[in-house]
């Protein structure tokens, strides 16, 4: 017998969605409410239903390398560049940015505030031994710090120097409860920052940028991949709509749009 579907005053009644990806993607992602509006979207114009692992994007790619993700957006440029290169990924693009910030107690006891650069903040909260809250989940977010500390020739350590182990949200409130320093993004300080008694502490370094991308896994590594779906889903990420969507997200709760659109450099 043939099922019939009738709509019963309200339109058409929308069939599930015949094809599925899994997409491994950094946690400011999911944090920043982004992927609570922007998957529903795809799954609504592609007919791909968009089943996210929020982790850190060195996790990221480790699921990936283990065939269990059909893409990749992840922030830490580096890493992705060495994922493409060893063949793991046969395409990585980028499609929107933000900055990353550092926030702490807002009474600055360290004086992160008066620091010329990201760097000289870097060594003023490790000459005071003012509390930082360290993500430590190999992260985009996690990569850059530690580059950072390696630049600025430390070996931050002690205790002082909180390494959670965990996504963005977490940081932030660990940084919150201890009157703690953090190296956050821009996209989840604006999600966050009414329920927190934190200040926004130096920003604007071009050290700061951060860089999303999306990449495709590449199928001759794990043939069950559903290779076409993920550059399908690549592709949607750069058609005019969605760009615009994203470009404008944000700017009607806070003021101002979470990420921009395409390459910072």
């Amino acid at each position: 017998m043939m099922a019939i579907l009738v709509a019963s005053g309200c339109g058409p009644v929308a069939a599930p969605a015949a094809k599925s990806i899994t997409l491994a993607a950094g946690t400011t992602l999911q944090d920043s409410g982004l992927f609570d509006v922007l998957l529903p979207r795809c799954r609504a114009e592609t007919g791909i239903d968009v089943k996210a692992i929020a982790v850190g994007t060195g996790q990221a790619l480790e699921i990936a390398r283990r065939g269990d993700a059909d893409a990749l957006l992840t922030h830490a440029p580096a890493a992705e560049k060495e994922f493409l290169a060893a063949g793991w990924a046969e395409s990585r693009d980028e499609v929107f940015w933000n900055d990353f910030l550092i926030a702490g107690p807002q009474d600055d006891p360290a004086g992160v505030g008066m620091a010329k650069d990201a760097l000289a903040a870097f060594r003023q909260i490790n000459e005071q031994k003012s509390a930082f809250v360290s993500r430590g989940d190999d992260s985009g977010n996690h990569k850059l710090e530690l580059a950072l500390w390696n630049e600025a020739g430390l070996d931050p350590g002690g205790a002082w120097y909180f390494s959670i182990g965990g996504g963005m949200a977490q940081a932030f409130r660990v940084a919150n409860e201890k009157r703690a320093y953090l190296l956050a993004d821009r996209g989840t300080w604006l999600a966050m920052q009414k329920e927190l008694d934190l200040a926004v502490l130096h920003q604007g370094d071009p050290k700061l940028v951060n860089q999303y991308a999306v990449l495709v896994v590449n199928p001759a590594k794990h043939p069950h991949l559903h290779a076409a779906e993920a550059r399908q889903f690549a592709q949607w990420l750069h058609m005019p709509a969605t760009r615009e969507f994203i470009a404008a997200f944000g700017k009607d709760k806070y003021g101002e749009s979470l990420f921009k659109i395409g390459s910072a450099r």
